[in-house]
């Protein structure tokens, strides 16, 4: 599940026209973003989450790399805070069932 969630992101980033070269030589998509996005990726394949909120993840990650690309660095940021804290949310919940 984990290789197809990083396979997803992937063809995703690409998709959306940036690639790890183009990121690295500053193109639009900034470190900030790009640091984000991969504290977001790490959280994902640490913890067990249920397949509805890694969706829903992985879809508010794609907006907000298309949002990094538009110029839009300061509310990209906050998706991807808006997405950790609902990661970290569902880690609480699966906690307190244990």
């Amino acid at each position: 599940m984990h290789a197809k969630l990083i396979r997803t992101c992937v063809a995703a980033a690409i998709l959306i026209g940036g690639t790890a070269e183009g990121m690295a030589a500053g193109g639009p998509f900034t470190r900030g973003c790009a640091a984000r996005d991969m504290q977001i990726m790490m959280m994902l394949e640490a913890g067990a989450i249920s397949p509805q909120k890694l969706n829903d993840a992985v879809r508010s990650m794609t907006h907000a790399r298309m949002m990094c690309f538009d110029g839009q660095v300061m509310d990209a940021l906050a998706l991807y805070d808006q997405i950790a804290h609902s990661i970290a949310s569902e880690w609480s919940l699966a906690g307190q069932g244990h």
